[in-house]
């Protein structure tokens, strides 16, 4: 896959095993919309880490699906802060909101987490 700036976005961009999921809901912050929940964890390492949660209150497989091809698309497009273990929880309205409505709810997430490379650079969550 293809991310910002020619870069390819690999495996090492998200978050795989149980223990790197519950880390981060456990301790990280959050941040909500309607239709999506973000919770975010600095991680100490040169890059963000993505992961998504879409349960089956959403939706049946195909519509599951499609939502998290749609967040994993607009975090491949957005460019984020480096260092950050970042979850998105999808809620059961991002089943039936279009495309541009999820990737607003999502630039308003990170904008207000201070997580977008370039906007809000004094606003950036505390690191304790």
């Amino acid at each position: 896959m293809i991310g910002p700036r020619g870069v390819a976005v690999r495996g090492e961009h998200y978050l795989s095993k149980s223990t790197q999921f519950s880390l981060v809901h456990d301790e990280g912050r959050s941040w909500t919309t309607k239709e999506i929940v973000l919770k975010a964890l600095p991680n100490g390492l040169g890059s963000s880490r993505f992961g998504f949660v879409v349960s089956r209150r959403v939706g049946k497989a195909v519509v599951r699906n499609l939502v998290k091809r749609r967040l994993r698309e607009i975090t491949r497009q957005t460019p984020v802060q480096p260092g950050w273990d970042i979850i998105f929880i999808a809620r059961i309205p991002a089943a039936k909101v279009k495309y541009n409505n999820l990737d607003k709810s999502v630039r308003k997430l990170l904008a207000r987490a201070g997580l977008i490379v370039g906007e809000n650079e004094g606003n950036r969550p505390d690191i304790d």
